[in-house]
C-alpha cells in the first residue's frame, strides 16, 4: 500500500504563523507552541512555532518551513516575523507588512508586487494581516508591523527562477493556498506565468520556452544575443505555456527541447511529463514510414522504451532529417492549437548530448 504523501506549509503560511506568535506575545506574554493560521482560501493549519526572541520592544519569532514531500528549495529554513506594536498612535488597528532580510524586491515589472517593494505577495500579504488582526482581537486599536525576514534567504533565491524574474536579495513569500501540496504543479505554472508577465512588461514579443536548464543554456549557446528574461523554463506545460504566450500578446514562441519532447509534443500531448504522458512508439514508427525511414528498423523502434534509443536507430538513416521535419511540424501545429492561433511557433532541437538536430 502507498504511503499518502505529506503536505506541507507555504511561507506565506508560515510568516503568518510567526507575526500572530509575535502579536500575542507581545499583547499577553504567552509564547503559544503552535498557532491555528488562517489559510487563503478558507479553513486552518496549525503550524509550530520554534522560537522566540526578545528585541527591544520587538519580538523576532521564527517558524521553520516545512515543505512535507515536497522538493523545496525552502524546506527546513527558518521564516521569521520581527514585531512591534504601538497601541498609542492610532484608534484603529493598522497593520503594515514589510520585508527585512532574505526577502527579495522586485525590480523589474509585470511582477504582483511593483518594482522596489519587497517580494511579498498579494495573497500571503492578506493572510498575514488576517492572521494578525485574529491574533491582536476585535477590540485592539493600535499599529502592528511586521517585518518578514529569511536569514538564509539570498542564498536560498539562487535556487529558485527569482533572479531571472529580476527579484533580488531574497527569496519570495509565496502561497495562494497556504498549504503546499507534494509535488503540484501550481508553483512551477505561477513561475511561468510570472515570466511571462515580466517578459511581456519589458516589451518583449517573443518568448522562448525550454524544459530545463540544459536545455536553456544549449540555447543561449546557440543564440548567444536572446535577452535572457525571454527565456522562459516551462518543463512539460505544453498547452499551459501556450495560451499563457497568446493571452499575453506575444507574437512569436520558440521551444528548446530535445528530441524526446519533441516526440511527445508532436503528439499533440497538453502535458509531457515521462510518468503519465509517455512517448507512443507505433505512432512514431508510422512517422517513420511516412519520413521514408528504414523499414528494416521499423520493429525495433515500435519496441523501443525510450525516444533517445529510437534517435539512436535512426542515427545514419538519410530519413532523419525528414522525419525531423515532420514532427517539428506537427509540433508546431499542435502549439499553434494551444495558442488559439495567436503564435507564430518555431523548434531548436537538441539531442540527449547536446548536439542540435534542428
Amino acid at each position: 500500500m502507498t504511503t499518502p504523501l505529506r503536505t506541507g506549509r507555504t511561507t506565506g503560511t508560515c510568516a503568518t504563523a510567526a507575526a500572530m506568535a509575535g502579536t500575542v506575545f507581545l499583547l499577553t506574554g504567552a509564547r503559544p507552541a503552535t498557532f491555528m493560521v488562517p489559510l487563503p482560501p478558507g479553513g486552518h493549519l496549525e503550524v509550530p512555532v520554534a522560537r522566540y526572541e526578545h528585541e527591544g520592544d520587538a519580538v523576532r519569532v521564527t517558524v521553520v518551513k516545512d515543505g512535507g514531500d515536497d522538493p523545496d528549495a525552502t524546506h527546513g529554513c527558518d521564516i521569521q516575523a520581527v514585531v512591534e506594536i504601538n497601541q498609542n498612535d492610532t484608534d484603529i488597528m493598522v497593520v503594515l507588512v514589510e520585508g527585512g532580510i532574505g526577502v527579495g524586491v522586485a525590480t523589474l515589472p509585470g511582477l504582483p508586487v511593483a518594482v522596489g517593494q519587497p517580494a511579498i505577495n498579494p495573497e500571503p500579504r492578506r493572510q498575514i494581516e488576517a492572521g494578525v488582526r485574529h491574533a491582536a482581537g476585535p477590540d485592539f486599536a493600535g499599529r502592528v508591523r511586521v517585518v518578514v525576514e529569511v536569514p538564509d534567504g539570498e542564498r536560498l533565491a539562487a535556487k529558485t527562477m527569482n533572479p531571472r524574474l529580476g527579484i533580488v536579495g531574497g527569496i519570495s513569500i509565496l502561497g495562494t493556498q497556504g498549504i503546499v501540496k507534494p509535488y503540484s504543479h501550481d508553483s512551477w505554472k505561477a513561475t511561468v506565468a510570472e515570466g511571462l508577465d515580466v517578459a511581456r512588461a519589458l516589451g518583449l514579443e517573443h518568448a522562448v520556452f525550454t524544459t530545463g536548464r540544459r536545455t536553456e543554456r544549449l540555447y543561449l549557446d546557440a543564440f548567444p544575443h536572446t535577452p535572457e528574461t525571454a527565456m522562459i523554463q516551462a518543463a512539460d506545460f505544453f498547452e499551459f505555456s501556450m495560451d499563457g504566450a497568446a493571452q499575453r500578446g506575444f507574437i512569436r514562441v520558440t521551444w528548446s527541447l530535445f528530441f524526446g519532447k519533441l516526440v511527445k509534443q508532436a503528439q499533440g500531448l497538453a502535458y509531457t511529463h515521462a510518468k503519465s504522458h509517455p512517448v507512443d512508439f507505433a505512432r512514431l514508427a508510422e512517422l517513420c514510414v511516412k519520413a521514408g525511414c528504414a523499414p528494416g528498423l521499423l520493429p525495433a523502434i515500435r519496441e523501443a522504451n525510450t525516444a533517445r534509443q529510437v534517435l539512436d536507430l535512426l542515427r545514419a538513416d538519410p530519413a532523419l532529417p525528414a522525419l525531423l521535419a515532420l514532427l517539428t511540424a506537427r509540433a508546431a501545429s499542435a502549439a499553434r492549437a494551444f495558442s488559439g492561433g495567436r503564435c507564430a511557433v518555431s523548434y531548436a532541437v537538441f539531442d540527449f548530448d547536446g548536439q542540435r538536430l534542428i
